[in-house]
């Protein structure tokens, strides 16, 4: 875990790299707006669902979102030796994992904001800065990541265990000026959790994520086409 918070810490810090290039950090602010939006259109119908509502609105707010994640990374930081000691060994197993795939969503954030420049950012030069940012492996292999964090997370959660681990996560949070770092841990899990299984939500997010990375690979004339889930039949296909 110390690893990749140390990882993101280098890729986020803004106070110090900044003074060499502010503009930069302002791109990839703009590339994850453009994203987090790009995802609200493809997961409508996941968002306003009652069951896989607050774990779509936890991805793109507090993982996909443009909130500055540099504080959290420094808290989670400063509270690494209370949550390893605290935290039984499967939970933090999942949040190192789950620390793994930010380090490389946000190494390709970077890339992305580089490739587009100062460019307005447009379907067009957002496709073609995404195939040059990384090969489709690359971007496939992020995605099955992204299940299987998911999929490991999916079964902390319903340990009775960990829940009352995080509460008493939170006065030492608190006394050490870190409760927002502690509420995000909560809220991941508490999203997750109430989902009571979340297959669907991960195969509906790798079925249109991969089929997506798929067209913009092809040189699909219209890979951002919104892209639906039939729940009954389990297939993506266009609308």
């Amino acid at each position: 875990m110390i690893e990749n918070l140390k990882k993101l810490e280098a890729l986020r810090d803004t106070v110090s790299l900044a003074i060499h290039d502010t503009a930069f950090f302002s791109r990839v602010k703009t590339v994850k707006a453009w994203q987090q939006q790009r995802l609200k259109r493809t997961y409508p119908d996941l968002a306003a669902d009652v069951r896989y509502g607050p774990a779509t609105m936890f991805f793109m707010d507090e993982l996909y979102g443009i909130k500055d994640s540099a504080l959290r990374d420094r808290d989670l930081i400063r509270m690494y030796p209370t949550i390893k000691r605290m935290l039984p060994q499967f939970a933090y197993d999942a949040v190192s994992k789950a620390l793994e795939l930010d380090v490389i969503s946000e190494e390709f954030d970077q890339m992305l904001a580089k490739k587009i420049g100062d460019e307005v950012i447009t379907e067009a030069n957002y496709a073609e800065a995404f195939r040059q940012a990384g090969t489709k492996k690359d971007r496939l292999r992020q995605v099955e990541l992204m299940r299987a964090v998911g999929a490991e997370l999916d079964v902390v959660v319903k340990k009775p265990m960990i829940y009352s681990t995080l509460r008493l996560l939170r006065t030492p949070a608190r006394l050490a000026g870190l409760s927002n770092m502690q509420q995000f841990l909560e809220a991941g899990f508490t999203a997750f959790r109430h989902m009571n299984g979340a297959e669907y939500f991960l195969n509906t997010v790798a079925e249109r994520e991969t089929a997506l990375i798929e067209r913009l690979y092809s040189g699909h004339p219209a890979p951002f086409e919104l892209l639906r889930v039939n729940k009954n039949e389990n297939t993506t296909t266009p609308r």
